[in-house]
């Protein structure tokens, strides 16, 4: 009842009131209009390749179900070791264990207020110890607007109290083969909203084969225009989510939309545009389960995901441009060399006549959906 571990899921009464939680204690915990969560930074990065052993049967990079294996995988592929410059890293702490004592400030509204934690429990997905530092890595393996800095900050107070070395703070978030590192420091360790990013890195397992223009052109000449399907049109910009969103039904079965919004960081009414999206490529479906309506993986879907990480992306170009608003969006970008404005791309959505859209502030809202996966296609070109 009180782990959000973004702002969006937040009950009703805290949204309305700008009220926020955090624990103080194995049971006590304090309610007031302080500022807990940090957007993250989606800036362009440059994505690093990466070695992965071959001789490891027990470990799948591209079979990644849980934020334990995302690390594992990160340390084994030597990332972890790259990103922290660290030349021997040694796993040292994890788990679940007490916060010890320590106090600290907390910017509200209007001035600060000091906390004082006595004994909380405090989690750590990782911890790698080298010559210089202790790495502390919190890990996701689903995409978020935010997340809440005490995943961070507390931990980070507990060991700069116990040991001597600098205490590095990451954050790890994994989907579709990418692993992103943020690394945060808090530049003082006595106020909670102190940290400031400082560097950040991508990675993914090396894999010969690379996309390219021609790969791209290819598909755009062979591939088979499909029927709309009779789901609302996408309105679903970020199509790593939408894989992202994919793999969550992967490892859960199946997820109501207020699961989806319940459990990751979606809003009740991106849960929906999110699962229609899915829909609309075919990789997932609407069920009944208990009277609850549901979504879960197609045979499309699962099948999607017995590919390899770099034939999922071609899949995933495949689904898109099956459909004529994209592939036509997309000619024009590559017969300019320039993204197409947004008029010329609500002209190619009105002389389709697609599904359900019926105004001007419709077609515009979904052409930005178009617009982003088609830079998302372009996106993924290694000249």
């Amino acid at each position: 009842m009180t782990k959000f571990d973004h702002k969006s899921q937040l009950p009703e009464l805290f949204k309305e009131d700008k009220l926020s939680i955090l624990p103080v204690s194995r049971g006590g915990y304090i309610i007031g209009k302080f500022e807990t969560f940090h957007n993250f930074n989606y800036d362009d990065v440059e994505i690093n390749r990466r070695q992965f052993p071959s001789f490891l049967e027990s470990l799948n990079y591209e079979d990644i179900t849980s934020e334990s294996t995302v690390i594992n995988c990160a340390f084994i592929a030597g990332m972890i070791q790259d990103f922290t410059e660290e030349e021997v890293l040694c796993s040292t702490v994890n788990g679940r264990m007490s916060s010890s004592s320590f106090d600290f400030n907390i910017r509200m509204n209007k001035g600060f207020l000091k906390v004082n934690v006595d004994n909380s429990q405090i989690e750590i997905d990782g911890g790698y110890e080298g010559y210089e530092s202790l790495s502390i890595i919190e890990a996701k393996n689903y995409i978020s607007d935010d997340f809440l800095v005490r995943q961070l900050f507390y931990p980070h107070k507990l060991w700069t109290q116990k040991i001597g070395k600098k205490i590095r703070s990451i954050f790890l978030t994994y989907t579709n083969g990418i692993f992103h590192f943020r690394e945060y420091a808090f530049t003082d360790n006595n106020y909670y909203n102190s940290l400031q990013l400082i560097k950040q890195k991508k990675y993914t397992v090396h894999d010969s084969v690379r996309i390219n223009t021609e790969m791209i052109q290819q598909i755009l000449n062979e591939i088979k225009i499909v029927d709309e399907p009779k789901v609302p049109f996408p309105q679903a910009d970020s199509f790593e989510r939408i894989i992202n969103l994919c793999e969550l039904l992967r490892q859960k079965g199946t997820l109501s939309k207020e699961e989806i919004t319940r459990s990751y960081d979606f809003s009740e009414r991106q849960a929906g545009y999110y699962s229609n999206a899915v829909q609309y490529l075919g990789l997932a479906e609407s069920i009944k389960e208990n009277d609850l309506s549901v979504q879960r993986l197609t045979k499309k879907g699962e099948s999607f995901f017995n590919l390899s990480i770099f034939d999922r992306k071609i899949e995933s170009i495949k689904l898109i441009l099956s459909h004529s608003a994209f592939q036509n969006t997309l000619k024009l970008y590559f017969s300019r060399s320039t993204p197409p404005p947004e008029k010329e791309v609500i002209k190619i959505m009105y002389d389709l006549k697609l599904y359900k859209m019926n105004s001007d502030s419709t077609y515009k809202r979904r052409a930005s959906t178009v617009i982003s996966w088609v830079n998302w296609i372009v996106g993924l070109i290694e000249e």
